[in-house]
């Protein structure tokens, strides 16, 4: 008769000797990669257990995909700091364990006044299996439809208030930081009668701010009605839903 496997009884966190880290459960992880050469394996950490005596622990690791390692691959739309939330568990020793990172949501992240190497965004779920992603639509915005990706530049019309890449309006990323107000080709007409009007009222206008690509770690100011300074943050919700396959070959 197979002798009985010893109950292992959990823990709330491990102290990771060789990094001089606490690790709890629910931390996110950087995690050793069996070929040197490939970036940190990225991980939530599910549990942490031990055998009777505290010794020999575990963690259990809920594995974060990058787009390149999903079934579809990296997209055009993927940011460069993007993972998938993966239905992939496996058990690990807390010696593979490099260092702790933070994956915020997407909302959050484009909320950060700076990236460091350790922050990374998720928005989606990823079934390994499958490749199947949770949600399965995904909005997007701009005269391309593309779903939006936080590193890219984009400027905002004033009257509609949709967003676009420099490029698809005929517009150099230099150019479009300089501008003081921008009216789509849509809202071009209307637009201009507005500023008109603003101006011929001697009424201050507001000074129009584009997002700057996520890797420069900074942000542009304005001036707000109250004369104070707002931060204008990327545009992080957009007004149509297209399913994520529609963009298989991008």
């Amino acid at each position: 008769m197979a002798k009985a496997k010893a109950p292992r009884r959990p823990l709330e966190s491990c102290t990771i000797k060789h990094i001089n880290k606490t690790i709890n459960a629910g931390d996110c992880v950087l995690m050793r990669p069996a070929d040197q050469s490939n970036p940190q394996y990225v991980a939530r950490i599910e549990r942490i257990d031990a055998d009777a005596r505290g010794g020999n622990v575990k963690v259990l690791a809920r594995w974060y995909y990058r787009p390149e390692e999903s079934i579809g691959g990296r997209r055009q739309f993927h940011g460069s700091k993007e993972l998938f939330l993966s239905d992939h568990y496996d058990v690990q020793s807390p010696d593979t364990i490099e260092g702790k990172c933070t994956v915020h949501s997407f909302k959050s992240y484009t909320k950060l006044d700076s990236v460091v190497n350790d922050d990374f965004f998720c928005r989606f779920e990823y079934n390994s299996s499958t490749g199947a992603f949770n949600p399965d639509r995904v909005a997007v915005y701009c005269k391309c439809e593309m779903p939006y990706n936080p590193d890219d530049l984009m400027v905002q019309c004033e009257d509609c208030s949709d967003w676009f890449h420099p490029a698809c309006i005929e517009m150099t990323a230099e150019e479009a930081k300089i501008l003081d107000h921008f009216f789509c080709e849509t809202c071009s007409s209307s637009g201009q009668k507005k500023l008109q009007n603003s101006h011929a009222a001697s009424r201050p206008s507001d000074t129009k701010v584009f997002p700057i690509p996520r890797s420069s770690i900074h942000f542009r100011w304005m001036q707000n009605d109250a004369g104070g300074d707002k931060k204008v943050h990327k545009r992080w919700h957009f007004s149509q839903d297209t399913q994520l396959d529609s963009f298989s070959h991008c």
